[in-house]
């Protein structure tokens, strides 16, 4: 190997990886190899070994190698570093008894332990070092174990440090070198770890097997003698030796299953095991010590207490089966699920078993069928799923009393002919193989009734090869790419009960030939029409599709459920009223305007969905109905029915939150009222305190949700009578007490007002079983506390309550609060010192909605690192809390560390994900988070250019930017049923994909952080996208996956857009959430962006700059001055980096004017304007002071002109040159003072710079005073001169306001040009001048040529001299006042 060379060597992004090859081969003995063939292959092996204590220390570095080592791995990127563990085995003693059972392997590390060699080896190889060569000193093989699982031993020839890089290069790392600087990661032994020997633990191998020599003696009788004897517990039965060394001699078998075993009272540490049946045997065993005698009585009283000669070996990591496993003849069912067994060895014996009947080898990594397997008569059940098979042999046919078998998750193409000798197979599994078209033996397997064969590669349903299997009843055919359903006849087909076409490509649908067919699954195709037969329908699911015709004939009148929701219906078809035994309608998100009259008349309609529909009024007329839950959310209605409560007495929830109601209908005006309604949401309605009477009729209620209504108030008379409530929510109304009655709801655990006027703390202390109050962003001044808190009491938000001061005896009485909200009194202000308000504000809100603990995390620093950055995120993980906490703590840090190693947004973004992945360590191998964060900075190298925003996202949390009211997707969702690429990934690798579509029945998501175990279908790479912040853009909203399930991205948008405070806004969207039916965890950060030109607290003369709304012309003349020096705005709308501790003889070094090359500009030596400048954090001053010129490229962009310029650009402009795709113009870049005698200038302040415009026919003698002004994003420039002339009646300023590009540069239509630009987009450099950020020319870089640099410098000197002394006066006097403005 050559060093110094650095060819790429690890598989790019799209190769195919695979991490684990083939399975073991037979072991090659000790050593692996000799040492010869290390000297053949030349390759340089290191090896450092660590002792125990030292181990410690070195692994909680980031790199524990020495200098020669790293000067190594330099050398060449095919080298690293692998970190080989000791073989460890936990010794037996008290404290095994009481361990707990689900311990991992990779956690022995740690405890004390026996062990033979040094604990760790760092091992320096090349991706070209085998398994031989680095076992070549030691006598144990080598065994790779990935996310603290299953441990296998590694083949000969399989090269490790290869496989850990296949592996990082899997999880999403690129970058070679990254790679191998990851590869030496200590922590990283949580997801790959490799071991000299194969480590164990005592209860591992207590499942397997327990033996030793004890004192035995055999039946009841006195008789009979103790003696020493091997004993061993293997499978279902005991084993005793006929002599004491177990080699030797008879050895008797006792079988236990059905059988017992007990203690023996009358001798210390002893157990007596007898056989089932009347000719039993038993045998008394003394045990030498306690811990060795609990772990006999706990294996041996799981074996007695089977009924049948069951062997559960799964998750051993066996490669073969124990011998003493044989002795066992009466086993009839073995489970040996994810081990490593080889079908030409391991499994070569499995003939012995006389009486097998099930066997499960799922998950073995076996490439060809087991033909021991075929040997065996008695099975009746064979599991072979998720493996690598790719052949099924012709003895399969042997097995003639075979029923069940499953072949999901392998490779196959066909199944042979004699496999349709099993005439008893009932069940064939066929899912996720390779097939493309139903194989023909499944028309001569006359038992089997259910054929699965979802995730194959079928692309069409012939309906007459389903004619010919009349024997199959249950079809599923869902995750193909079926297209079309090919109809050859006419004859109809009786005999397909279950069809299941989900997640498939079909368009149209003609199933009318099916007569026999009762449940159909076809959601999430393309389907605009389908036609189906009725005569047994019973349940039909047809959602998110994009039908407009449903036919179904003739009537179903066997109909139970029926699902339409999410697809392009304009009404509910007819027949639906006709259906006698419709239970469940649910026609949600479709374009349903109206509902059949007949519909609410039902007889048997329990539920029924139709939100999120156009629908303006419902049905008048009711029967009696049985109707029990009723949404109609989302419509426009203005009224509910009259007679809806009177009628629909079983009604138990009703759901109309998001319409236009006024009012409510009435319901029994007796005091007995028969209403039953438990669940009421009325949130986003237009309700007045005139409906709260109606809610005294429902006596029973307990969830009521009135949120963001019209409420002034809350009678206290009709609260008294809801004394079964639970929750109240009143949010966003206009409430200004909570009635004192509310003491009377006993029950009450949920209270959630925020978002109101209320400015006293409600009575609410003292109710019993209360939980959560919610009293954020009100006007609460001080809370009255009593004595004593409920002990119930879990969560108090008070946040938002600019008025409360809490002392410390209030807070002391709240300490035992799980978690109580309240403002940070923080002494940072707001804004910055000199009023410039800050950029960014954020508000978040989690619930836990009907689930006792929350299981999301969210961070969010409006202030993160040094300069001016902020980070969001929300972690979402769905049923454990363990990884969104650990996230929250970790992800801000390794954020940081990965700023330091690369600026490149996808980069650190990406790493960022990948290495939180790793730090989740052990918790993280099986439980799993989606995240979303997003990170808002400037391009370090670039102080002037705009605030960037990267958003980074796993799983199904998003997030959506605002941009000029209009919603802004900058995340991806990672699910199977949202993202088609994911789908076929997974497909692709071969994973088993459920019928509640998640991942091995674990996981909707295929990218999460954690979950390593489920690598690799489930990654941690990220979504990343980076995007430029405006003006335009008005808040981010982060959310988890409930929100957005729940409120659609423009609903959201909408909802808060003109919410001022984003507290209230992330508390209505949660709010929103639930009421819109949501009881699972929901977590919102809500971010306001405020990055206009608005920010600008710039001062020249002490007048502030304006905004970039408004732009109005100004006419001035710049006055003689020899003692002060004016400086422009050197950039305006570009946010960028201020040092504050600037002297104030560098804020001024910069000035810009432009001139044409035919009209040079007028002398600028003698020109000055008094001088009181301060810049904010927009437009930072330059600290340069060197004279340089070059060109200036700025794009302008236009939609009616190719040359950047508007249509109505009727002559070139001087000055300007335009080469079609960016304009061009040339600047010079003073640093000194300037004056224009004889001519005044016309100055605009926009969002792409300052544009001074000289003009004949103006006066002189005006001055510049750039006025702020107040509405958001709009500003103004206006003068005073010595006759007080308004500026807009100015010929130059008509001019100026005539002639506007698209992008808001405004340019004078006028033959003679002194522009003075700063190019909105333009970097500064520290030499003082504009380099164009549009495609700028390699030969514009030059500034000053050498031979003139001497004399640019002289004429510099002359200008500077001057002024320098008085200037340096005027510093000294002025460097206590000067503020200069930053936004943080």
């Amino acid at each position: 190997m050559e060093a110094g060379k650095r060819a790429p060597c690890v598989p790019g992004p799209d190769a195919a990886v695979t991490v684990e090859p083939v399975s073991p081969q037979p072991k090659a003995g000790p050593g692996c190899g000799s040492s010869s063939a290390v000297a053949g292959r030349g390759v340089r092996v290191l090896k450092r070994n660590m002792k125990r204590n030292a181990s410690r220390s070195c692994l909680g570095k980031k790199n524990s190698l020495g200098v020669r080592e790293k000067e190594w791995l330099k050398g060449d990127i095919r080298r690293g570093c692998i970190c080989i563990h000791g073989k460890e085995m936990v010794t037996s003693n008290a404290s095994s008894s009481s361990s707990s059972p689900g311990a991992l392997l990779s956690s022995l590390s740690c405890s004390s332990s026996s062990s033979s060699g040094p604990d760790l080896q760092l091992v320096l190889c090349s991706t070209e070092t085998t398994t031989t060569e680095l076992c070549t000193q030691d006598k144990d093989d080598l065994y790779l174990q990935l996310h603290g699982d299953l441990i296998r031993r590694m083949n000969p020839d399989e090269r490790p440090l290869q496989i850990l890089y296949d592996y990082l290069t899997g999880l999403g790392f690129q970058d070679p070198v990254r790679i191998q600087e990851e590869g030496a990661m200590a922590d990283l032994s949580c997801m790959i770890r490799y071991f000299h020997g194969k480590p164990s633990s005592i209860e591992q191998l207590d499942r397997i097997l327990l033996s030793g020599v004890f004192s035995v003696r055999k039946g009841k009788t006195q008789l009979h003698k103790w003696s020493e004897r091997q004993v061993i517990l293997c499978g279902t039965c005991l084993i005793v030796s006929s002599v004491k060394e177990c080699q030797m001699g008879k050895m008797h078998v006792l079988p236990l299953t059905g059988g017992k075993v007990e203690e023996v009272k009358r001798r210390q540490c002893c157990l007596m095991f007898s056989s089932a049946g009347q000719q039993g045997q038993t045998y008394y065993i003394t045990f030498d010590s306690y811990p060795e005698y609990l772990r006999w009585l706990r294996q041996a009283s799981k074996v007695v207490s089977q009924r049948i000669g069951t062997v559960d070996l799964s998750c051993y990591s066996l490669e073969e089966l124990p011998e003493y496993l044989f002795f066992s003849q009466d086993i009839t069912h073995i489970n040996l699920r994810h081990n490593f067994m080889q079908a030409d060895a391991g499994l070569c014996n499995l003939n012995r078993f006389t009486q097998l009947k099930s066997l499960n080898l799922s998950n073995n990594k076996l490439t060809t069928f087991p033909a021991s397997l075929c040997e065996i008569s008695t099975l009746t059940e064979v599991n072979l799923s998720c493996n690598r098979i790719q052949n099924i042999p012709e003895e399969i046919g042997n097995l003639q009393n075979l029923q069940t078998f499953i072949l999901d998750g392998n490779c196959l193409q066909a199944l042979p002919s004699e496999l349709g000798n099993v005439q008893q197979l009932t069940h064939l599994g066929l899912s996720f193989n390779d097939f493309k078209v139903i194989p023909t033996v499944c028309e001569v397997l006359l038992a089997v009734d259910k054929l699965s064969m979802a995730g194959n590669r079928l692309q069409t349903l012939a309906l007459e090869t389903v004619g010919r299997m009349t024997h199959i009843k249950h079809l599923d055919l869902r995750l193909n790419s079926i297209r079309s359903v090919v109809m050859d006849s006419l004859e109809a087909i009786n005999h397909i009960t279950f069809l299941d076409l989900r997640d498939n490509l079909l368009t149209e649908l003609d199933l009318s030939v099916i007569a026999s067919i009762e449940h159909l699954h076809c959601e999430h195709n393309n389907l605009t029409i389908l036609t189906l037969s009725g005569f047994a329908l019973r349940t039909l699911y047809v959602g998110s599709n994009q039908l407009t015709t449903l036919s179904i004939y003739p009537l179903p009148g066997q109909l139970v459920h029926l699902d339409l929701s999410r697809n392009r219906l304009e009404s509910v078809p007819d027949w639906v009223c006709d259906a006698k035994k419709l239970e469940l309608l649910d026609v949600s998100h479709n374009l349903i305007t109206e509902l059949p009259m007949r519909l609410l008349c039902s007889l048997s309609l329990q539920k029924l969905f139709v939100g999120h529909n156009h629908l303006q009024s419902l049905p008048s007329h009711l029967e009696h109905t049985p109707l029990e839950i009723f949404d109609i959310q989302h419509n426009q209605l203005n009224e509910l029915p009259e007679f809806l409560f009177l009628k629909a007495l079983n009604l138990r929830c009703l759901n109309v939150s998001a319409n236009n109601l006024e009012s409510l209908p009435p319901n029994s005006d007796t005091e007995d009222s028969l209403s039953v309604l438990q669940e009421l949401y009325l949130t986003g309605n237009n309700l007045t305190d005139k409906c709260v009477p109606v809610l005294t009729g429902h006596p029973r209620l307990r969830v009521l949700h009135m949120a963001y209504n019209q409420l002034q108030s809350f009678p206290a008379s009709k609260l008294s009578k809801l004394e079964l409530l639970e929750e109240l929510n009143l949010s966003g109304n206009k409430l200004k007490t909570v009635p004192t009655t509310i003491t009377n709801c006993k029950r009450l655990h949920t209270l959630i007002v925020h978002s109101n006027s209320i400015s006293v703390f409600p009575e609410i202390l003292h109710l019993p079983e209360i939980k959560l109050v919610d009293l954020s962003c009100n006007e609460l001044a001080e809370i009255l506390m009593p004595e004593t808190l409920p002990a119930t009491l879990q969560e108090l938000d008070l946040a938002g309550n600019t008025n409360l001061v809490l002392d410390h005896k209030i807070l002391e009485i709240f300490s035992h609060i799980t978690t109580l909200k309240i403002d940070q009194k923080s002494t940072a202000p707001t804004s910055d010192p000199t009023g410039a308000p800050t950029f960014w504000s954020h508000g978040y809100s989690e619930m836990a909605g009907h689930r006792n603990k929350l299981c999301l995390s969210v961070l969010a620093l409006d202030s993160f690192g040094d300069n001016l950055e902020a980070l969001y995120g929300v972690f979402d993980g769905d049923r454990n809390m363990e990884i969104p906490r650990l996230l929250q703590c970790t992800v801000g840090d390794v954020l940081a560390e990965e700023l330091q190693q690369s600026n490149v947004d996808n980069v650190y973004m990406t790493h960022t994900f990948l290495v939180s992945h790793r730090k989740l360590g052990m918790v993280g191998q099986k439980l799993g988070s989606s995240a979303v964060l997003c990170h808002i900075r400037r391009d370090p190298s670039d102080h002037s250019s705009y605030f960037t925003l990267t958003v980074a996202n796993v799983g199904n949390s998003q997030v959506v930017l605002c941009r000029d009211g209009q919603p802004l997707t900058l995340s991806k969702v990672f699910s199977l049923e949202q993202c088609v690429e994911e789908l076929e990934r997974v497909k692709q690798q071969k994973a088993i994909i459920t019928e509640d579509n998640k991942v091995n029945g674990v996981t909707c998501c295929t990218r999460l952080l954690g979950c390593t175990y489920l690598f690799p279908w489930v990654l941690p790479r990220p979504h990343v996208h980076t995007i430029s912040l405006t003006a335009q853009d008005e808040f981010l909203i982060l959310g988890n996956k409930t929100l957005w399930e729940n409120l659609s991205y423009a609903e959201a948008i909408e909802a808060v857009r003109n919410i001022p405070d984003p507290l209230a806004a992330a508390k209505k969207l949660c709010t929103l959430t639930q009421s819109y039916g949501c009881h699972d965890n929901v977590g919102v950060v809500v971010v306001y962006l405020n990055i206009g030109e608005d920010n600008c607290t710039c001062e020249v003369n002490g007048v502030p700059l304006p905004s970039p709304g408004v732009f109005a012309p100004v006419s001035m003349i710049v006055k003689d001055s020899a003692h002060y020096s004016a400086t422009p705005s050197s950039s305006s709308g570009i946010a960028s980096e201020f040092n504050s501790e600037m002297s104030a003889s560098e804020v001024s070094s910069e000035v810009g004017s432009t001139a044409s090359d035919e009209q040079p500009a007028t002398s600028l030596e003698a020109g000055t304007v008094p001088r009181s400048e301060r810049r904010c954090s927009l437009h930072p001053s330059s600290s340069t002071s060197v004279f340089q010129r070059q060109l200036s490229s700025a794009t302008f962009s236009s939609n009616h002109s190719d040359n950047g310029l508007d249509s109505d650009d009727d002559q070139p402009v001087e000055g300007v040159i335009s080469n079609g795709s960016k304009l061009e113009v040339e600047v010079d870049i003073h640093c000194f003072q300037f004056k224009v005698p004889g001519s005044s200038a016309v100055s605009q302040v926009c969002d792409e710079g300052l544009f001074v415009s000289m003009s004949e026919d103006d006066s002189t003698g005006t001055y510049l005073k750039v006025q702020r002004q107040n509405g958001m994003n709009s500003g103004s420039l206006s003068t005073i001169n010595k006759e007080g002339t308004d500026l807009k009646k100015s010929s130059s300023a008509s001019n100026l306001q005539g002639k506007k590009f698209s992008n808001g540069s405004v340019v004078p239509l006028e033959k003679s040009h002194n522009i003075i630009e700063v190019a909105t987009e333009a970097p500064k450099k520290k030499c003082g001048y504009f380099a164009a950020p549009a495609q700028p020319d390699p030969e514009d870089q030059l500034i000053v040529p050498p031979d003139l640099e001497e004399e640019v410098k002289e004429q510099m000197k002359q200008h500077q001299d001057p002024v320098s002394e008085a200037q340096s006066e005027r510093d000294n006097r002025l460097i206590q006042q000067e503020v200069y403005d930053t936004a943080l």
